[in-house]
C-alpha cells in the first residue's frame, strides 16, 4: 500500500483529533461495490487501535437518467450513521469525517468492529445457530430505531415513496433497452400493486444480511452500508430484509435465519406501530424485481460512456434470472 496514502491518513487524523498519531499497516480490504475500504492501526497516546476508512465518490454510481436512488457522499453517509447512533442503532463509531484539505476525497474513518459479514456464514454456519433468534429480534429492533430518526436531522436525504421507487426502476430498465419478458412482467406487476402508503420515514434502504457485522456470541454488532439511505416507506426495509437473494441459502425468510413473524413482532414491540404485512409482501416481491434490474445494470454498465469492462460486474449481471425466478415463486405463494 502506498506510503503516501498512509501519510495522508495520518495527517488527517492528527489534524482533526488535535494530537499527533501514527498510522501503520494500512491495507485495502476486498468486497464492497461502491466504496474503497481500508483497515489500519493507529497509535494514539501509547495505545494502538484498529480503524476503518471508507472512501466514496458522490454521484459516481448515479442512474444514467439521473433519477436512481442517490448514493450519499462520504460526509452525508457518516452523518446518517451518526444520526442512527443517536437513536441507539448499532453502528461503527465515526472517528472523523474527511475534509477537502485532507486530500483523500469524500469519506470517513470509523472504529473497527470485530465479526463476520459474509451472508452465507451468518445464515448457514452451524456456529451461528444459537444466535439466530437473537439476530432476528435485533433486526426488528434496529429497523424500528432507524425509522424513528427525525428526517429534519438528515435533510440531505432524498424522498422516494413507493410510486417513485417503481417509476425509477422502470426508467432504469428501459434505459438499457434489454427486453426480457419476465422482467417486463415484474415491472408491470409492481405498477399494478404498488402500495398507496403515505407514511414516509428515514429508511436504511439496504438493510439485509451481508450488510451488518455479527458474531455467534453477540448476534448483530454493527449495521453497515448507509450510502443509499433515504426517506421512504418503512415497510420497504422489512421487505428487503426478506428478499430471497439476501438469505444466502438460509432456510428461513428473514435474512436466511429468522421468521417473518418474529421479525415483525420485534419491530412492533420496539416501534409501537403495526406492520403492514401486505405492503411488506409487496416490497419483498418487488425487491427481487429491483435486484434483477440492478443485475441488468451491472451486466451492461460497460456500455456506458467512460465505463470499463468489469468481469465481476458482468458475473453479477448474468444472475438476472435468479431473482425473477424468486419473484414468480413468491407471488404464486411458494416461499
Amino acid at each position: 500500500m502506498s506510503q503516501a496514502l498512509a501519510d495522508k491518513v495520518q495527517a488527517a487524523l492528527t489534524r482533526q483529533l488535535g494530537r499527533t498519531v501514527a498510522v501503520r499497516d494500512l491495507a485495502r480490504l476486498t468486497g464492497g461495490a461502491t466504496k474503497q475500504t481500508y483497515a489500519f492501526t493507529v497509535e494514539d497516546g501509547g495505545a494502538a487501535r484498529k480503524l476503518i476508512m471508507q472512501l466514496t465518490s458522490a454521484g459516481e454510481h448515479a442512474n444514467p437518467d439521473g433519477d436512481l436512488t442517490p448514493r450519499l457522499n462520504g460526509e452525508s453517509d457518516a452523518r446518517l450513521t451518526m444520526a442512527a447512533a443517536a437513536k441507539n442503532v448499532l453502528v461503527p463509531k465515526v472517528v472523523i469525517i474527511l475534509q477537502k484539505e485532507d486530500g483523500l476525497g469524500s469519506g470517513y474513518v470509523t472504529e473497527f468492529v470485530e465479526g463476520q459479514t459474509l451472508g452465507a456464514k451468518i445464515s448457514r454456519d452451524p456456529s451461528f445457530l444459537p444466535a439466530q433468534e437473537k439476530m432476528t429480534q435485533q433486526a426488528g429492533i434496529m429497523l424500528a430505531r432507524i425509522h424513528s430518526i427525525d428526517p429534519a436531522s438528515v435533510p440531505f436525504l432524498k424522498v422516494h415513496g413507493p410510486q417513485d421507487q417503481v417509476r425509477i426502476y422502470r426508467r432504469l430498465a428501459e434505459h438499457y433497452s434489454f427486453r426480457l419478458p419476465s422482467l417486463e412482467f415484474g415491472l408491470r406487476w409492481a405498477e399494478r400493486h404498488v402500495p398507496q402508503r403515505n407514511e414516509l420515514r428515514v429508511i436504511h434502504a439496504d438493510f439485509r444480511n451481508g450488510n451488518f457485522i455479527a458474531t455467534p456470541e453477540h448476534g448483530i454488532r454493527a449495521i453497515l452500508d448507509w450510502e443509499i439511505g433515504q426517506v421512504g416507506d418503512p415497510m420497504q426495509d422489512l421487505g428487503w430484509f426478506c428478499v430471497k437473494t439476501w438469505r444466502f441459502g438460509g432456510a428461513k425468510p428473514a435474512g436466511g435465519f429468522g421468521s417473518r413473524e418474529a421479525l415483525f413482532e420485534a419491530y412492533e414491540k420496539e416501534s409501537g406501530r403495526k406492520v403492514d404485512v401486505a405492503a411488506v409482501r409487496f416490497w419483498e416481491a418487488f425487491g427481487s424485481v429491483k435486484w434483477a434490474v440492478m443485475c441488468l445494470r451491472k451486466g451492461l454498465q460497460y456500455s456506458e460512456p467512460g465505463q470499463k469492462l468489469d468481469l465481476e460486474q458482468c458475473a453479477i449481471g448474468r444472475r438476472i434470472e435468479e431473482p425473477l425466478y424468486d419473484f414468480f415463486n413468491l407471488i404464486e405463494g411458494r416461499d
